[in-house]
């Protein structure tokens, strides 16, 4: 059942978790740095209205107002040669009373139909959805650019759910994305099942692969990190490790999701720390590291400018919502296509577009996670 919300914590402060965590700073560094450390936030992390609508009217800035949503995709580092995927695909809902946020994520090995996008000649057609982006991406001799991979994405992701736009959109790098946890000193996070690391080992150091073994659907050996249930304060790389791990999970991805999602609840959590907002050496480097990680276009708005839009805005907590799903098969055959959502899902993405997620899981209370 949809739980209550208390007003506490500025949720602008919350959002800034989908964002990569580190708008949440943005606070501090107006009180510790003034303009000048903002602006360098600023100018590191804005797109310049290239992710998400029409770039040509990227510029023309609107009132920022509920229902709001933001689509947040996380990927590995890649260089420019290398077409990109989207491991971690979110969406962030605002309603428009502006007093609580929803998250829901969409499976990566989602089987779906991606549309026709003109500036790759890509035709359209049925894939995983992380390879939207690929597909998308294509910019001639060789190179990728992930800011026009997102616009597919996007549009794949609007034909999926029927939200007609997205007001924002973020990128995050993983690899950056570990250097703005290890500024902000680790994390403190509960961990709700036992997991073993399908890549690392105990020491952090990567697993050996096994000879010749390189389609093995299990291709490492040796000792492996567990994470046990309990609340710990992780290293980066541990936290990072734990919220990517999927193959040793009972429900795969599924697992993985819920993750991902307490892991931005936890970011939300240690970055409002005292030990944080008021430590200027800490600041820097958090907004240094962001500039290596995230990628955001506010639909013509800036961070500062949805950071103070949202400043007044308070919640205690974020939903985190799980779509139910399962594996697709090819018919007639064992050949394994990807996910396909199951259940009461459409009804779900009708909510959002109508602005009705609250009484919809006061009738379906199976889609919150509640161990989020």
């Amino acid at each position: 059942m949809a739980k209550s919300f208390k007003r506490r914590a500025p949720l602008w402060t919350r959002l800034c978790a989908v964002f990569g965590s580190v708008l949440m700073v943005v606070s501090g560094g107006v009180l510790v740095g003034g303009n000048a450390l903002i602006s360098r936030y600023t100018s590191a992390v804005d797109a310049g209205g290239t992710l998400i609508g029409d770039p040509a009217a990227a510029t023309q800035k609107s009132e920022i107002k509920g229902p709001i949503n933001i689509l947040l995709a996380g990927i590995d580092p890649r260089d420019t040669k290398t077409a990109p995927l989207s491991d971690s695909i979110i969406v962030a809902h605002i309603p428009a009373s502006m007093d609580q946020v929803y998250l829901f994520s969409i499976p990566r090995d989602l089987y779906v139909d991606i549309p026709a996008f003109e500036p790759t000649g890509f035709k359209g057609g049925k894939s995983k959805i992380n390879a939207a982006m690929s597909y998308g991406s294509s910019v001639g001799n060789g190179e990728h650019d992930v800011k026009q991979g997102f616009q597919l994405l996007a549009k794949t992701v609007t034909k999926l759910t029927g939200i007609k736009t997205f007001d924002a959109g973020a990128i995050i790098n993983f690899g950056g994305f570990k250097k703005i946890v290890e500024a902000m000193g680790g994390v403190t996070m509960t961990i709700d099942q036992n997991v073993k690391s399908e890549h690392l080992q105990p020491n952090g150091k990567a697993r050996p692969r096994i000879p010749g073994c390189d389609k093995c659907a299990h291709p490492y050996t040796g000792a492996q990190k567990t994470y046990k249930k309990g609340t710990y304060h992780l290293e980066a790389w541990e936290a990072l490790d734990y919220v990517r791990q999927r193959y040793t999970l009972p429900n795969g991805d599924y697992d993985r999701q819920r993750h991902q999602q307490q892991f931005v609840k936890a970011m939300a959590k240690q970055a409002m720390s005292k030990d944080v907002v008021s430590n200027p050496t800490k600041l820097l480097s958090i907004l240094d590291a962001a500039g290596d990680s995230l990628t955001f276009d506010g639909g013509g708005n800036s961070v500062i400018d949805w950071a103070v839009a949202l400043r007044g805005v308070n919640t205690d907590d974020m939903t985190s919502i799980k779509l139910p799903g399962g594996g697709l098969f090819e018919q007639g055959s064992n050949k394994y296509l990807g996910e396909q959502l199951s259940g009461d899902y459409e009804q779900f993405f009708q909510a959002v577009k109508d602005d009705q997620i609250a009484p919809f899981l006061l009738d379906h209370p199976g889609f919150v996670n509640v161990n989020s």
